[in-house]
């Protein structure tokens, strides 16, 4: 717990949204807040983000930032070139070149394409529901991630994933479950590229196909403690008006994968005014109300915890296209973290930041980095 940073005894909770490729804007966003002194407490992750909070909940702090960054060269290393000349037009064929190429052979330590293809397979069987393999992940989380230190660790980690014959979004938290690579995994399923993932009987999907952001669940796990989140989103829901169908397939990705984010932070907001007019509205009821059953009650749910949100959105480049979520190039992963890391520490030195207030019982959502790309 982070008091010398928070008087006030905050928890400081890291949420990760699913993206993909765009993960490593996470990894450098874990990166700065190291560097500022900031601990977690608490990470949760989706899909990608359940792999980078995988690394830093399985992992002593001396080692996060590294693993992290040897996980993601890994996952980079087939594209280690650059474009042959300048130019946002050279570099928006590069990124096409590197999404197809990774398309074609998959990626190092993570997914790899099915020989023979999934139609080939009989229905019904593993093999014919999707187009990838992902059984080299389990070997890296293996290697990357000291599974009995997320499991027995001081870091709170939780990653959320889909049923996949129910439909119901489920969420498997290392306070009440034994965290093996087939959770993180099985956040990270997305049909029909990767398979679904066997845990206990059940198969899961990617938590992305419900909501792909944790947020709702920290906000509806704790009501107790007052939380400083910092939610890191991979898809930003302003964008320009698409001019082509190309554009047009990558803003409909952004807004679908955006979406819940701003729906879970607007809900608790109205919320969290709801329980702040029903308190001032007890403290106005006659005495021989005071000690009703059903006032003691709703006195007792209605207790508001402060909420302090910082909002870190990846906001795409503009030779960037509707594949970025799966151009693993090592150049624009650099770029990616690079960018993570400007946004945090931009964040952290703004006045706005420094001088919040405190508003017990409320909500404050912060977005620093928000300029002229949006």
């Amino acid at each position: 717990m982070n008091d010398t940073l928070y008087p006030s005894g905050e928890e400081s909770v890291l949420v990760l949204q699913g993206g993909g490729a765009l993960g490593s804007y996470q990894a450098g966003v874990y990166e700065a807040l190291t560097e500022g002194g900031i601990g977690i407490d608490w990470v949760a992750g989706i899909s990608i983000g359940a792999i980078n909070a995988a690394l830093i909940a399985g992992n002593p702090p001396e080692r996060r930032v590294e693993r992290m960054r040897l996980f993601w060269e890994r996952v980079s290393s087939d594209l280690t070139a650059a474009p042959w000349w300048p130019g946002e037009q050279a570099r928006t064929a590069f990124n096409e070149m590197s999404a197809n190429f990774i398309a074609g052979v998959g990626v190092p330590g993570f997914f790899t394409p099915r020989m023979p293809p999934a139609m080939l397979y009989p229905p019904g069987s593993p093999q014919a529901l999707s187009l990838y393999d992902t059984s080299p992940l389990k070997g890296t989380l293996l290697e990357f991630v000291d599974f009995e230190l997320l499991n027995r660790g001081p870091i709170r980690f939780s990653v959320g994933a889909v049923n996949v014959r129910s439909g119901n979004f489920v969420y498997f938290d290392n306070r009440c479950d034994e965290i093996i690579p087939e959770h993180i995994m099985a956040s990270g399923a997305l049909p029909p590229g990767f398979p679904p993932v066997e845990i206990d009987g059940e198969m899961y999907w990617d938590g992305g196909l419900v909501s792909n952001t944790p947020l709702d669940y920290v906000l509806d796990t704790e009501r107790q403690r007052d939380l400083v989140i910092f939610q890191v989103d991979l898809f930003a829901a302003h964008g320009p008006m698409p001019r082509s169908l190309v554009e047009a397939a990558e803003r409909e990705k952004d807004i679908r994968f955006s979406s819940r984010t701003r729906l879970n932070t607007d809900k608790n907001i109205e919320i969290r005014k709801a329980k702040r007019a029903f308190r001032a509205l007890v403290d106005r009821l006659p005495p021989e109300l005071a000690n009703d059953e059903d006032v003691a009650f709703l006195r007792r749910i209605s207790h508001g915890n402060e909420i302090t949100v910082m909002q870190l959105i990846y906001r795409r480049r503009s030779y960037e296209g509707n594949s970025k979520d799966y151009e693993f190039s090592r150049m624009t992963m650099l770029e990616h973290w690079a960018s993570g890391g400007h946004d945090v520490r931009r964040s952290l030195r703004h006045r706005t930041w420094r001088e919040r207030p405190h508003a017990e019982g409320g909500i404050s959502v912060f977005d620093l980095t928000r300029d002229a790309r949006d």
